[in-house]
């Protein structure tokens, strides 16, 4: 959105255009029941008359500030150590705001696609095979945690402001039932490891590609795309849905997208795409090392679209998640694999969202909080080595043991030889590695796992994570760090 268009809206709305009548006005993203991130500064901006003096008190902080020429404000708060106690956030200028029963925790942002939007409200009504456990389908039902708050972005109002200061609400009834199912299942989790309150925000649009969630300008500074338009409306929905919320001080990112794109059959310029939309937010956020977490794409059968808007075959899944891998490249980026939550491989929205979201906060839980007591991911290829028929499989963590998740034989592994034709292969586990034979391979150059859009392998870790699918003879795309 044009900031001047942005400015000129706010002054419409809050009277700034007659002095009089003048009046402090906040982002809506600020609001009464908001989670505010602790052990970090904390942005509070706004608008009000140019030349006004704004005063902004929190738990014994007073900050002042002048709005500038636009109207602009804004302080920085000095970090807050977590707390459940409701606290009073009051901005006074020509008029004052008091936001309401504001706590201080952990606040994550959520977007990309209808797997992230997937609300509890649908989360309720899935179908699950017999033996599942149906308990998170009635959490609905249950929740009721005023330390776990949501804010649920909407397309069309997020950049206007509300005088009534609502939005962030305590996460139930029926501000949860329209929610993120995978957003709120990863509060869940991270509160009963962390037990401070979490903060929630859900940005995500059902059907969206990966370029409207890119401001324009970053693709247009990309190197990479110097030479080629690139189409799927770039900045589309970041200008209206992720801008706004910067600078809200918020300890990383959850990304739940790529189908769309996978329809298109892309690999290296979908790594390009993901890469450059993390270094945008970083950049908007003025945090490099901002957690970036995203769900690697589940077994669907994509080679039977009906419609297909590019050439798919069993191979074109393995392919694009090869394509989400190779942006582990960027520092303080992971990703949790779901190659065990399709219940339909006809149904691109598969159900089990609330282990979608356990498996984002187990990896958050390792990598940002650095729980040595929780497993943050599968087995993950390492290296193979070959000798005379057999083909020894190494993974990391090395310190991981591996198992059959059904106690039956190993699934889904595939040898070649120096033609590059893999056959069906037999493999077992041998400790901490995998050893694989195939009797039409008498001489093995390459291992693969889990290599077609509909495998669901049973190789998993002890702690009930799956093995990534990987193939050893590449490509491994080459992504620049810019």
């Amino acid at each position: 959105m044009n900031p001047r268009f942005l400015l000129g809206l706010l002054l419409a709305l809050s009277g700034l255009a007659h002095p009089a009548r003048a009046r402090v006005v906040l982002p809506r993203v600020l609001g009464h029941h908001m989670v505010l991130q602790r052990e970090k500064p904390l942005p509070i901006w706004g608008w009000a008359a140019p030349g006004e003096e704004v005063t902004v008190q929190l738990a014994g902080q007073q900050q002042r500030t002048t709005t500038d020429a636009a109207g602009h404000w804004r302080v920085t708060l000095q970090p807050l150590p977590a707390s459940d106690k409701p606290a009073d956030l009051v901005i006074t200028g020509r008029n004052t705001i008091r936001l309401r029963d504001i706590l201080v925790g952990e606040v994550w942002l959520a977007s990309g696609q209808s797997n992230m939007e997937y609300t509890m409200r649908k989360n309720s009504k899935v179908t699950l095979p017999p033996g599942a456990d149906t308990g998170p389908l009635t959490e609905l039902e249950r929740a009721h945690n005023p330390a776990l708050r949501i804010f649920l972005v909407n397309r069309k109002e997020l950049s206007k402001p509300d005088s009534l200061h609502r939005g962030w609400s305590i996460a139930q009834d029926s501000a949860l039932r329209s929610f993120s199912a995978p957003a709120y299942f990863f509060a869940q989790e991270l509160y009963a490891h962390l037990r401070v309150p979490i903060g929630m925000i859900s940005s995500a649009v059902p059907g969206s590609r990966i370029e409207p969630w890119i401001p324009a300008e970053a693709l247009a500074q990309d190197p990479y795309y110097a030479s080629q338009k690139v189409d799927g409306d770039p900045g589309k929905f970041y200008e209206p849905m992720i801008r706004p919320l910067a600078p809200l001080a918020v300890r990383g990112f959850l990304w739940y997208q790529g189908e769309s794109n996978c329809f298109l059959a892309e690999t290296t310029s979908y790594t390009h795409k993901l890469q450059t939309l993390i270094e945008s937010w970083r950049t908007a956020w003025q945090d490099a090392t901002l957690p970036f977490y995203y769900v690697q794409l589940a077994p669907f059968k994509y080679s039977e679209s009906k419609e297909p808007k590019a050439p798919l075959t069993r191979e074109t899944l393995p392919r694009f998640r090869e394509a989400q891998e190779a942006v582990l490249q960027v520092p303080h980026t992971g990703l949790i694999v779901t190659t065990d939550l399709a219940t339909n491989l006809s149904d691109i929205h598969p159900p089990f969202k609330w282990e979608i979201g356990r498996r984002l906060a187990r990896l958050a839980l390792a990598a940002t909080y650095g729980r040595k007591d929780v497993e943050g991911a599968g087995p993950v290829y390492q290296g193979m080595q070959v000798k005379g028929r057999t083909v020894t499989v190494t993974f990391a963590p090395r310190r991981s043991r591996l198992i059959s998740q059904d106690k039956k034989p190993l699934t889904y592994f595939e040898l070649a030889g120096a033609d590059g034709v893999f056959h069906p292969a037999q493999a077992r586990i041998r400790g901490k590695k995998v050893v694989v034979t195939a009797p039409a391979v008498p001489a093995p150059a390459a291992v693969r796992f889990g290599w077609d859009e509909a495998a669901q392998p049973n190789l998993f870790s002890k702690a009930g994570l799956p093995a990534r699918p990987f193939r050893s003879n590449g490509p491994h795309p080459e992504v620049s760090l810019h």
